[in-house]
Order: structure tokens, then C-alpha cells, then sequence
């Protein structure tokens, strides 16, 4: 989770995106991709070819899809209307961040592909 949310500091006037890869359902690794949406600041569009690169690192590390990530460079870690119109991967957790004064805040949302959901997600970091 801290990878993700490194990612969004680090462009902090557009939004990031990339996927989470996961074993029994923890996080194992985070895969950042390229924004190659028209209009980076307010939307985002993975670069598909990194996103099926992901994917297919996933598959041969033994991982599987755990979440998508995206941040919103200027309003809250909540799904958007883009964000709803542009979800595919029905039962899957998206994960945004957003501002919160000077904090980024991670939040998760679950996509039963018709809408989200909030969706609890338990935050683990190794000593």
C-alpha cells in the first residue's frame, strides 16, 4: 500500500493508476503503469500494454488481480462518475487515494459491476 501511495506524491497534479498482485488474498506486489489518459489530471487510462505486462508477470509469479489503484490529484478518495463508467473487472477491489489537507487517504471500494461499494481492506507492514 505504500507503493501506491509513494506513486501518487510523487505526481501529485495528475492521477497514477497500476494494479495490485496478490496471494490468498494478501498483497504481494504493487505494479505501476503510465497514465495515458487525454487529460491526466482528472482521468486516468492505464497504458495497455503495461497493464497486460502486469498481468502476465501476476500470472507467472503465482498472483492473481487483487486491485486496481488510482489516485485523485484534487477531490476525495471516492469513486467518480468516469470511475464507474470506466470500471471492468466486475468483483474486484479499486482502491483510490485522494487529498485530506496535507495526507493522501487510501480508500477501497468494491465493483459488483454495476456500482461500488466500500469495502474493508486490512493493511499489514512487515517489521
Amino acid at each position: 500500500m505504500t507503493a501506491m501511495l509513494e506513486h501518487a506524491r510523487r505526481h501529485p497534479r495528475e492521477e497514477v493508476c497500476g494494479l495490485l498482485g496478490g496471494r490468498d488474498g494478501t498483497a504481494v506486489r504493487y505494479y505501476p503503469a503510465t497514465n495515458i489518459a487525454a487529460h491526466p489530471a482528472r482521468e486516468y487510462l492505464m497504458d495497455p500494454r503495461q497493464q497486460i505486462d502486469a498481468m502476465r508477470r501476476m500470472r507467472e509469479g503465482g498472483e492473481a488481480l487483487l486491485g486496481i489503484f488510482h489516485s485523485h490529484p484534487d477531490s476525495a478518495a471516492e469513486p467518480s462518475d468516469t470511475d464507474l463508467a470506466r470500471a471492468a473487472y466486475p468483483d474486484t477491489i479499486y482502491l483510490i487515494a485522494g487529498p485530506v489537507g496535507e495526507r493522501m487517504e487510501l480508500r477501497a471500494y468494491h465493483f459488483d459491476g454495476t456500482g461500488f461499494a466500500p469495502a474493508a481492506i486490512q493493511i499489514t507492514h512487515n517489521r
